[in-house]
């Protein structure tokens, strides 16, 4: 039997992939909660390394937040990502762990990267200093990776998902993402009677989102692939693959579409004081798509079902 270890097994990439491999037969699926297990701490992580002997592992856990929270705690982005990635990484290494997936960010990419954003954009211009610091840990991933790999020959495999939404996801009023933020403004705003719901910004950026269902899914596919699937699709010139919806949208036409679905009839005003952000953002998915992987969920579907989830939870209490 395969035993597989998912760190970050509550959070929102990390908990749709333990869905989805609980439905499969033949895995041990192994996780720790944060009391049982801290993964800054190298002692800790190398014990239970060792004393476990995986045979793969899924490295979703992270520091993750929206605008606000990279721009006031960049402190706690750059350390703990980094922190948790040496640990994990390292430790896989020394206990002979040969098959690991790193879950990176799009934020890797340089601010103006050329559209749709192909994996070879990877440190080919400036950042979006919004985010920063956990861009850099992200990137410091996947070089972490390609040394394992090249030095000694591991198959640690690493993808690059797009702005994500769904099940689980951090619904927080202020330290949230843009769409689950905006469901939940939204949503408060119906309950509320508000005539208006303010938007950051001036609504123009374009992102490409994907419910986690699908890059669940993707993560799944990837580290099912053989080695040579997978090192043939990189074509020897890049170290991490994309993974997004292949679509993009403005952020006006999102907050529509989520105005739609909770069924609020006020308008829309947007505070033109705050940042945009990067000017547009979508993924090429071209060799993702070329190892046999394709979303399900369209935008409206996969906000629909997000939003159904929250109403059937303890969210919005």
């Amino acid at each position: 039997m395969k035993k597989i270890f998912i760190a970050g097994h509550n959070g929102l990439v990390g908990s749709a992939i333990r869905r989805f491999l609980n439905k499969k037969s033949n895995l041990e699926i192994f996780t720790a909660n944060r009391e049982e297990l801290d993964l800054t701490s190298q002692e800790q992580v190398n014990n239970f390394f060792k004393l476990n002997k995986f045979d793969e592992v899924y490295l979703a856990a992270a520091k993750v937040g929206g605008i606000y929270a990279n721009s006031h705690y960049p402190t706690e982005f750059i350390y703990q990502n980094l922190a948790i990635q040496n640990n994990v990484l390292h430790a896989c290494h020394v206990n002979d762990i040969k098959k690991l997936l790193f879950l990176g960010s799009s934020c890797i990419y340089p601010k103006f990267a050329s559209q749709p954003i192909k994996e070879e954009e990877l440190l080919n211009g400036v950042l979006e200093e919004t985010n920063e610091y956990y861009a850099v840990a992200k990137i410091s991933g996947i070089l972490q990776c390609k040394a394992y790999n090249v030095e000694f020959d591991r198959d640690y495999r690493c993808v690059m998902p797009t702005n994500l939404y769904g099940q689980n996801d951090n619904f927080h009023p202020i330290n949230s993402h843009v769409i689950p933020g905006l469901i939940r403004r939204f949503h408060e705003a119906k309950l509320n009677k508000l005539g208006t719901v303010e938007i950051w910004g001036t609504g123009s950026p374009r992102r490409d989102f994907l419910h986690v269902d699908d890059m669940a899914k993707a993560c799944i596919h990837v580290m099912e692939s053989s080695k040579e699937e997978y090192r043939s699709v990189l074509d020897n010139k890049v170290s991490h693959l994309n993974v997004g919806s292949g679509a993009d949208f403005k952020i006006s036409e999102i907050a529509k579409i989520i105005k739609d679905v909770v069924n609020f009839e006020g308008s829309i005003e947007y505070d033109l004081s705050k940042p945009d952000g990067t000017p547009r953002k979508l993924l090429d998915n071209t060799r993702l798509n070329s190892l046999g992987w394709k979303p399900e969920y369209d935008l409206k579907a996969g906000i629909t079902k997000t939003y159904e989830w929250a109403l059937n939870s303890d969210i919005f209490l």
